[in-house]
């Protein structure tokens, strides 16, 4: 649902978490998330800042809108079995914590001991791992220490990437990290590539990315420096989906492979800047 405001002279030189909250009947922590969500438009340009100054006649949009009375978004289910479910995140929420894809799931399958056993960030969307009891959850995460969790990611980066596969190895907070990754097709503005992570460090990708001058497009905390401004208005979130996860069940040996099909922003933004 879009919800659209016109900034009357009584409203000039509010900030936006302040209008957005009085006009939504929102506490100001949820209408900061609406801001933190990309879909805030001002005259028709993506607004994140919630100090950002409102003047008179300015048009204020809210994109994919939500009310307390809409009936709440459900969490697609990929793959579920006795112990595990992998979920399609949607991008622009949570992980885990309050309106998170955890408390979602938990509300949507009655199970409140469900837990994700790994973090996507808010703006990445896909593959998302979840165990229906601790039992499962403590198996999960002991096989993650073992690096036996195969994970890949789609990634629209800055650029044009020379080699068509290579290795990044830098070390992340002095720990190893490792991500190989494979160019699908590129130009000079953004190269389409898959990414895969032997471990697991905070922002991984989205790092040694950033670290070999070719970072995720849309990143506003890795990528500003690259000229992320110029696709600003286009870019909704950073361009980057876990596209599958793989691993063995060791309850039954069972190989567990599960793919989550780019969503429609990632293919509009392919389509924009002529990648496949």
């Amino acid at each position: 649902m879009k919800k659209t405001f016109a900034i009357r002279i009584g409203d000039s030189g509010k900030n936006l978490l302040d209008f957005l909250a009085v006009q939504l009947k929102l506490s100001r922590r949820k209408a900061k998330d609406v801001i933190d969500s990309r879909n805030v438009l001002v005259n028709r340009k993506r607004v994140w800042m919630a100090k950002h100054v409102l003047e008179k006649n300015d048009i204020v949009e809210i994109l994919n809108f939500q009310s307390e009375d809409t009936p709440k978004q459900e969490i697609k289910i990929l793959y579920q079995d006795d112990d595990f479910i992998i979920a399609d995140k949607p991008a622009g929420i949570l992980t885990n914590d309050e309106d998170s894809a955890e408390s979602m799931l938990q509300e949507q399958l009655k199970n409140p001991e469900l837990q994700a056993v790994h973090r996507l960030d808010r703006d990445t969307s896909g593959c998302l791992l979840f165990a229906k009891n601790q039992t499962a959850f403590r198996t999960m995460i002991d096989l993650f220490k073992k690096m036996a969790v195969k994970k890949t990611y789609h990634v629209i980066a800055i650029g044009y990437l020379e080699k068509d596969e290579q290795q990044i190895s830098f070390k992340i907070d002095d720990e190893h990290a490792m991500t190989k990754i494979r160019k699908l097709d590129g130009n000079r503005r953004a190269s389409h590539i898959v990414a895969m992570i032997e471990t697991g460090r905070t922002h991984q990708i989205r790092k040694h990315l950033d670290m070999i001058n070719h970072p995720v497009l849309g990143d506003r905390q890795y990528g500003m420096r690259f000229g992320v401004a110029e696709f600003a208005d286009e870019i909704p979130r950073q361009m980057l989906h876990s596209h599958s996860i793989e691993f063995r069940n060791p309850a039954n040996n069972k190989n567990i492979l599960v793919k989550a099909p780019l969503p429609e922003d990632f293919k509009r933004c392919l389509h924009k800047l002529r990648l496949t």
